[in-house]
C-alpha cells in the first residue's frame, strides 16, 4: 500500500483557517527568491507546481493566498499520521513528511487487503481531518502510480496480473525517477505513454539513458522488488537562508549562522538529540557551492556550535565575492541528553539556555532569540 497525504501542506493550513477551503492557495516565501512549497488543486488549474519560483506562480494566479507556512504544525500532523498507520500496520515506511508505504503481505488470508486499507483511509481521514488517498498493489512503482491516479482524495486497487494493463496507456511521466531531462529525452525518441516503453527491449533503453534506463523500463513493466524498509531514525537535520539580494555584510551573515544555530540547537534538545558533525555550505553570487565540516563532542549547546560555525566560515570564506547562500547541517545525530561542560559551562548561561527553551515551547520557536542572532 502507497498512501499520501493530498496537498498536505495546504490541507494542514485549511484546518487552521476554513477561510482557505476552495480558494488558490500558495505555500512558501513571499519574496523574489522564495520557490512554492506546495499548492492547491485550485492553483495547479493556472499552471502553478511545487519547486515554481514564488514570482511566477503569483503572475499565473494572481488571486491566490500567500501562506508563509508552520512547518511545526506540519510535523505534528504527519507524526499523527504515521502514529495511526504504525498502530495498525506490520511493516511502515515514511518515504516523506506526507507518503508511507506499507507492506501489508499476508493480510488478504485473514482479513482483506482492500476492506483494511479503505478502513485505514477512512480512520486517518476522521482523526486528523485530512485528505488522503491510497494505491494497493503488488510493488511500490505500481502502488505509488495508483495512488496518483486516485487523487484527490481517492482510493485505487490494481489486481494481481493487471498490473502492465494499468500502466500502459498512462504518460511515461507518471513514472517514479523521470523528470523534465528524461522525459524530453524519451519524448525525443518518440515515447509518450509507458504502453511504448513496454513493447521496447531493455538493452535499447540501456544504451539511451544506462542502468537508469534500465531501470525506468522495470518500472514500466511493473517489475519491481523493493522491499518496505521501516521507519530509520533521523541522522541529520539542517537549515538554508537564501538571500533576498546576494550580501557581504559580515554582521548580516554571522547573525544568519547564529540565529540557524539557535534554531537547529532547540530542535536537538527538544527531540533529546546530540550532534558529533557540523557542516557549513556557502553559495556565491555565481552558484559555485563550498563546504566544510568539523568533528566535535556530542553536544546540543548553541554556545559550543556557534563558536565552531563562525570558525568554520573564517576557513571556508576565501573568495571575497557576494554570497547568495548560507546553510548548515547537523549530522551523526544519536539520542540522548546535553552533558555541561565543567570548564566551560556557565550556570547562567545553562539557565538562560532552558528558560529559552521553555518559552520557545510553550509560545513558538520565532518569540524569543539570543541578541547577537537578530536579524
Amino acid at each position: 500500500m502507497h498512501c499520501d497525504l493530498d496537498t498536505f501542506f495546504v490541507s494542514v493550513e485549511r484546518l487552521q483557517n476554513s477561510d482557505l477551503v476552495g480558494k488558490p492557495v500558495l505555500i512558501g516565501g513571499a519574496s523574489d527568491r522564495g520557490v512554492v512549497a506546495s499548492c492547491s488543486y485550485e492553483a495547479r488549474k493556472f499552471g502553478v507546481h511545487s519547486a515554481m519560483p514564488m514570482r511566477l506562480a503569483r503572475q499565473l494566479c494572481p488571486e491566490a493566498v500567500l501562506v508563509r507556512g508552520d512547518y511545526d504544525q506540519y510535523s505534528y500532523y504527519s507524526n499523527m499520521v504515521t502514529d495511526i498507520i504504525a498502530e495498525k500496520a506490520p511493516v511502515v515506511e515514511k518515504a516523506s513528511i506526507d507518503e508511507h508505504y506499507l507492506d501489508i503481505s499476508g493480510m488478504d488470508k485473514y482479513f482483506g487487503c482492500w476492506k483494511w486499507t479503505q478502513e485505514l483511509r477512512q480512520r486517518i481521514i476522521s482523526e486528523t481531518g485530512l485528505p488522503i488517498s491510497f494505491g494497493l498493489s503488488i510493488n511500490k512503482t505500481v502502488s505509488k502510480i495508483a495512488t496518483g491516479e486516485a487523487k484527490p482524495c481517492g482510493e485505487k486497487e490494481v489486481n494481481t496480473g493487471s498490473e502492465k494493463l494499468f500502466l500502459a496507456p498512462l504518460s511515461i511521466r507518471k513514472i517514479p525517477m523521470v523528470g523534465e531531462k528524461t522525459y524530453t529525452l524519451l519524448r525525443n525518441m518518440g515515447i509518450a505513454q509507458i504502453a511504448t516503453l513496454q513493447q521496447m527491449e531493455s538493452f535499447t533503453m540501456r544504451r539511451a539513458l544506462g542502468e537508469h534506463g534500465v531501470s525506468i523500463w522495470k518500472k514500466a513493466n511493473a517489475l519491481d522488488d523493493a522491499p518496505v524498509v521501516p521507519y530509520a531514525e533521523q541522522k541529520s537535520m539542517s537549515k538554508e537562508h537564501t538571500f533576498q539580494n546576494d550580501t557581504i555584510d559580515m554582521e548580516f551573515l554571522k547573525k544568519v549562522m547564529l540565529s540557524s544555530i539557535d534554531e537547529l540547537a532547540f530542535d536537538l534538545r527538544k527531540d533529546k538529540k546530540l550532534t558529533s558533525c557540523l557542516t557549513l555550505k556557502i553559495r556565491y553570487s555565481n552558484f559555485e557551492t563550498f563546504t566544510k565540516q568539523v568533528k566535535l563532542p556530542y553536544t546540543s549547546s548553541e554556545r559550543v556550535l556557534s563558536e565552531k560555525v563562525l570558525q568554520l566560515f573564517e576557513k571556508l570564506y576565501t573568495r571575497r565575492m557576494l554570497i547568495r547562500l548560507i546553510g548548515i547541517k547537523f549530522s551523526g545525530l544519536i539520542s540522548g541528553c546535553y552533558q555541561a561542560d565543567l570548564f566551560n559551562d556557565s550556570v547562567k548561561d545553562l539557565g538562560l539556555s532552558n528558560a529559552m527553551d521553555g518559552i520557545r515551547l510553550k509560545y513558538g520557536v520565532d518569540k524569543i532569540a539570543r541578541g547577537n542572532s537578530l536579524l
